[in-house]
């Protein structure tokens, strides 16, 4: 099982540090979130939640992901570095494949791209993007990501993006991972069909068997079984470490760790839950 700690509500100028001690006690990837901003008034939309607020608000810190990620990268040597998920329609591939690109380099290739389609309307409203055809804007970004990513000259002409040729350096010096986020069928079959991964929003350890299948009967569908595959899932029952290595073995590869309930604990806070975490559960998966 590999572990990964997610820290996307935390102060800016905690992160470095939070991405050191994660990578100090074993984890094997840290995550950032995405939004632009919050809005004041939000439609209850939130699709993991029960009365679909989402557990956000204004006065949270939420720090760019991609500024987050590059600086993690700077003082980290092995740990991998992921968003949880970044609204990847909302923003144009060019600034995506420039960002991703960038990092990958500074990383040496410890990069993965989290991306979900988005739930979030008031944040299509603001930046003037139709939030009913993000699914399609979706794919035509994740296809022209993995054209650039190539590096040299690319020209594209598709439903929401037309550009002559051009070049965006730096390039990768390997492929990005695409891991999807998201519940939703489209998801599921784009995660299966195209990407590395799935990483789910939060989820009760009774629900992670038929995801784990609904994963497999797509990527049987797809015929992408014999590839490696990702599935990054922040349980609420971490405790429950048999049940967790019963899953493993159906195919969850990774949990998720965070402090989603207490992110504004202090840092000192954060490292004594980090070593607790990592000596009770972690050590059960290691030994």
């Amino acid at each position: 099982m590999k572990f990964w700690l997610i820290a996307p509500w935390v102060p800016a100028e905690e992160l470095m540090q939070l991405a050191i001690m994660a990578e100090e006690y074993g984890f094997t990837g840290i995550m950032g979130a995405d939004h632009g901003f919050v809005p004041k008034h939000m439609e209850a939309s939130y699709l993991y939640s029960e009365d679909g607020k989402p557990p956000i608000s204004g006065d949270m810190p939420y720090p760019d992901v991609w500024t987050s990620l590059a600086a993690m990268a700077a003082v980290t040597k092995s740990i991998k570095l992921s968003t949880a998920v970044y609204v990847l329609p909302l923003r144009h591939p060019i600034e995506i494949a420039k960002a991703t690109g960038t990092i990958a380099r500074i990383s040496n290739n410890r990069l993965v791209l989290g991306a979900g389609a988005g739930w979030m309307k008031e944040e299509f409203d603001v930046y003037g993007v139709d939030f009913h055809s993000r699914g399609r804007r979706m794919d035509e970004t994740i296809d022209l990501l993995r054209k650039l990513w190539q590096g040299g000259y690319v020209a594209h002409e598709g439903e929401f993006f037309k550009f002559p040729e051009l070049a965006i350096e730096p390039a990768p010096t390997r492929p990005i991972p695409i891991y999807i986020g998201g519940e939703s069928e489209p998801a599921f079959q784009r995660a299966a069909r195209s990407c590395q991964g799935w990483i789910g929003a939060g989820n009760k350890i009774a629900e992670v068997a038929p995801i784990l299948e609904r994963l497999q009967h797509y990527r049987r569908e797809a015929g992408t079984l014999e590839q490696e595959f990702e599935t990054v899932i922040a349980i609420e029952e971490l405790h429950e470490t048999e049940r967790l290595k019963e899953l493993e073995e159906q195919g969850l590869t990774s949990v998720v760790f965070g402090y989603a309930r207490n992110y504004d604990a202090s840092l000192g806070e954060k490292r004594t839950q980090m070593e607790r975490f990592a000596n009770v559960i972690m050590s059960r998966f290691t030994s």
